[in-house]
């Protein structure tokens, strides 16, 4: 940080957007746009193919170069045209969990001028049946694990697909760490009508099939976690997309040069990915390694365990991750004494969900300053990161989820007496909308472009913080209590491992405030102890009325949101403890 900035950097922070946005600079934006940049994602991953001999992807199964990347990509691309007949515009659906050949067959669908729609990897046949019904996909690109819930609506709707790993999963098909066991595709048993092995074609020479791909065309259909009803899809063109992948590579930018640093010398990064590759929050930690050269090392399934010893081994330098793994990963290097284990971490990143305000804090006293903490916010609907709060400034305002980037605007709308509103957004990298739901997009976005977020913020000097979400705020008595700010007071007792807050029917307040706490291993505080420590920091109407200390995990989706209708019907029709304890 230059030693003329005040305490929170910014005069020096201003120099530095000014030198990465002025006109001719990286990161100009011009009528809302990046002025350079790659135009596609074809251009995107075309790019790519320089970094040759570079390792992009380690799995368990095997490695793959850039050039092997690229050159099996062009391949699948080249069948989708040639074989199987697509063209530009045509949905094909990645369904499978985090095989490198997850990267094949999305970017393959780029390469192709397809429209991918990644799918969560952890739906039901039910749910898989909506989303496909939803998008009409001409092709289906899963894995053995997701085969037998798909199998039937592909026969009934004579649509092809091609399979990875047939047979070739493990056990544990779940939301992270939750130890469900899987439904992998037995060895040597039949695919089913229309369905053929993945067979990669390699041949560096022959390239992508030749069809044009503009901005303009759609590129992906996202499906929102519907953690509140159904899933929408929400259809990003490669104009948005390709904002979305400069949005994280200009806030490194400002990072590295706050800390003086030129951007992009020193060696590439070596990320450990943890995001399911379906989530947007995968994309924003993948776009700036891909365009570094850097490599992705994938985790098959979340282990804290094992991804200590990837660190290790694999010698990575940027973690990402929800904020429940990067909390077990802590947990596990505090309770070992692994740090040292830790010692070639530089950056670590959360996201798809609200990081505890102090998660930084024992990151710091765990690891040390020369790790960059970050963590941000990021929407479906913005294609990933949007706003990134990082470095010192994350340490001094953990509260916060930071700044945003060049190409997008933000907006506080009919803020109250303390500032605070709903948050709105617009710029690049916003979906156009809704997959042929008019009704819901005409209800998230306005005629001028502005995205209405459904989160309460605030925004100071140049920063946003969340208050909560509209639909999760507690009314209670007339007076709003944000679910956000009574769990970051329970996630501060030294006992708590994880904790949700929600309202829940009251006959005469309307709604009163309810938690549900896990415990540490070991941990012993009761329900009693949890109210009268949120009580020494927070009004008395924000302490929650009933407190459900719990032996299971949260439920939570892959995202890492909790489900939190699931923990409202914990109190249905219950009577009013204050504290109760179950298993």
């Amino acid at each position: 940080m230059d030693r003329d900035g005040d305490g929170d950097g910014r005069p020096a922070l201003a120099r530095v957007v000014a030198q990465l946005t002025s006109p001719g600079a990286p990161f100009a934006v011009g009528d809302g746009h990046y002025t350079g940049g790659p135009a596609t994602l074809r251009e995107f991953v075309e790019a790519t193919w320089a970094f040759g001999e570079r390792p992009f992807l380690v799995a368990e199964s095997r490695t793959y170069t850039y050039a092997e990347f690229f050159a099996a990509a062009c391949g699948l691309a080249r069948r989708l045209t040639d074989t199987y007949g697509l063209r530009p515009g045509d949905r094909a659906v990645v369904a499978m969990r985090n095989h490198p050949e997850w990267q094949i067959a999305f970017w393959a669908a780029q390469l192709a001028g397809l429209v991918a729609v990644p799918l969560n990897a952890w739906w039901t046949e039910d749910e898989f049946a909506y989303a496909l019904d939803d998008c009409a996909p001409r092709v289906l690109l899963v894995d053995g694990e997701r085969l037998p819930r798909v199998r039937d609506w592909a026969r009934a709707h004579h649509v092809p697909g091609i399979v990875f790993h047939p047979g070739g999963g493990t056990p544990g098909d779940g939301t992270p760490g939750d130890g469900t066991p899987g439904d992998d595709t037995p060895a040597g048993a039949p695919l089913g009508e229309g369905f053929t092995v993945y067979e990669p074609d390699t041949d560096p020479t022959l390239g992508p099939p030749p069809v044009d791909v503009l901005p303009e065309h759609d590129a992906t259909i996202v499906y929102t976690s519907g953690t509140t009803g159904r899933p929408k899809g929400a259809v990003a063109t490669h104009r948005a997309q390709t904002g979305a992948a400069l949005n994280p590579r200009y806030h490194a930018a400002v990072s590295a040069l706050l800390r003086g640093r030129i951007p992009g010398q020193g060696p590439a990064p070596v990320s450990l990915v943890t995001f399911p590759f379906f989530h947007v929050a995968a994309f924003t930690a993948l776009y700036p390694v891909m365009a570094a050269g850097g490599t992705v090392v994938v985790m098959h399934k979340w282990d804290a365990e094992r991804a200590v010893e990837l660190i290790e081994r694999h010698r990575v330098t940027h973690y990402a991750g929800v904020p429940t793994t990067a909390l077990q990963l802590v947990d596990l290097v505090e309770r070992r004494g692994w740090a040292h284990r830790l010692a070639g971490l530089g950056h670590f990143n959360t996201g798809g969900a609200a990081a505890p305000p102090g998660l930084v804090g024992r990151l710091t006293a765990l690891l040390g300053e020369h790790v960059e903490p970050r963590n941000g916010y990021g929407l479906t609907e913005t294609c990933g990161g949007v706003l990134a709060n990082f470095g010192a400034e994350y340490r001094a305002h953990p509260h916060s989820v930071g700044r945003p980037a060049p190409a997008a605007e933000v907006r506080i709308a009919d803020p109250d007496a303390s500032g605070v509103g709903e948050l709105w957004l617009r710029g690049q990298c916003l979906a156009r909308g809704y997959w042929r739901d008019e009704a819901a997009t005409r209800a998230a976005f306005t005629d001028d472009g502005w995205f209405r977020t459904g989160d309460l913020a605030t925004y100071e000097d140049g920063r946003v913080t969340i208050v909560d979400r509209i639909k999760d705020m507690v009314i209670r008595g007339g007076e709003n209590v944000y679910c956000v700010e009574v769990e970051g007071a329970l996630h501060d007792h030294p006992d708590v491992a994880d904790a949700a807050v929600l309202g829940v029917p009251h006959p005469t307040l309307g709604e009163e405030v309810a938690a549900v706490v896990v415990l540490r291993d070991g941990a012993t505080a009761g329900p009693g102890d949890l109210r009268a420590h949120v009580g020494r920091s927070l009004a008395a109407f924000k302490v929650p009325s009933r407190v459900l200390v719990r032996d299971v995990p949260l439920p939570r989706n892959a995202a890492g949101k909790v489900l939190k209708r699931e923990l409202g019907a914990l109190f249905a029709g219950s009577s009013r403890p204050s504290a109760a304890r179950t298993r």
